[in-house]
């Protein structure tokens, strides 16, 4: 092979891979953490290289052209390529030192990990750790994350998984919303009670039914997506709202909703790392703090 005459640019590669599955140059920026006029150029260069138009603007925003789409297999398959030597070299990292990515959603980065993550880092004073909250799976095969806290088994033969424990979460209520709803919350007053919605309404409700508690989807007054949003709108008094037990019996102001007789609701912590990042020292040790700390916890 004539290795002078490749001149292909990954930098230029990487911008119109993003760009493609982003759908914009904003969003792809914004994913990409660089400025959009700077990643435009780079796709236009790309395409002055190529000698070809990859993008056509719409009123929808950017749709790719038929030589767009020839070639973006090819530029996802450079990306993977580049993921699985990014994740080999980490691998090979020794180094109790540099950074490392731990990704859980909003309310286990919020409470469960702050302590846990402080301990880490008097132990390990060379790591930077990258918290990322966010109640979407990040994509570990794509180096979103180092190590990620689920509430699921992942299913992807190159993750590697450890079941830490079930954590239990119950129905909780603000001391305040009891005041305002005048009269005990008990089964036979529950389906005249508000509900914080979290997810899906349909899902949320079917698994409040499932438990025993006699609602629909007209309890559901406040509907959010954000476990953080959630759990402020409890605590302002909006409704009732699934919670973990250790957050819900050591918040003041916050007590249990009734005493009725209903089925917990319980959900798994499973401890994911990406198994080329596990023959890294600074991973492993990281990987093994995070599950001993966050079973006792």
């Amino acid at each position: 092979m004539d290795w002078r005459s490749v001149r292909f640019d990954w930098n230029r590669a990487r911008a119109f891979l993003v760009t493609a599955e982003e759908g914009s140059l904003s969003a792809a920026a914004r994913a990409l953490g660089m400025a959009q006029p700077t990643l435009g150029r780079q796709v236009e260069a790309l395409q002055e290289e190529l000698g070809v138009v990859l993008f056509e603007r719409t009123g929808r925003g950017l749709e790719l052209t038929p030589s767009g789409l020839d070639l973006l297999e090819h530029v996802r398959t450079m990306g993977e390529a580049a993921g699985r030597l990014s994740l080999g070299a980490s691998g090979r990292a020794q180094a109790l030192e540099g950074t490392i990515g731990i990704t859980a959603s909003e309310i286990d980065a919020a409470f469960l990990l702050p302590g846990i993550v402080q301990k880490l880092r008097r132990t390990a004073s060379g790591l930077t750790v990258d918290l990322i909250a966010k109640n979407s799976a990040a994509d570990l095969r794509r180096r979103e994350a180092d190590i990620a806290v689920r509430n699921f088994r992942p299913d992807q033969p190159e993750l590697i998984a450890r079941k830490i424990k079930d954590v239990t979460a119950r129905l909780y209520v603000s001391e305040r919303y009891l005041e305002a709803f005048g009269r005990p919350l008990t089964l036979e007053t529950l389906p005249q009670a508000d509900f914080i919605s979290l997810w899906s309404p349909e899902i949320y409700v079917a698994g409040l039914v499932q438990a025993g508690l006699p609602v629909d989807r007209s309890n559901l007054t406040v509907l959010t997506d954000s476990h953080l949003v959630h759990w402020e709108m409890l605590k302002a008094g909006a409704g009732i709202g699934v919670v973990p037990e250790f957050l819900g019996e050591c918040t003041p102001g916050i007590v249990p909703a009734f005493d009725g007789a209903y089925t917990p609701f319980t959900f798994p912590i499973w401890l994911t790392t990406h198994r080329e990042l596990n023959t890294s020292r600074r991973v492993r040790m990281v990987f093994d703090f995070l599950a001993e700390e966050l079973a006792r916890s």
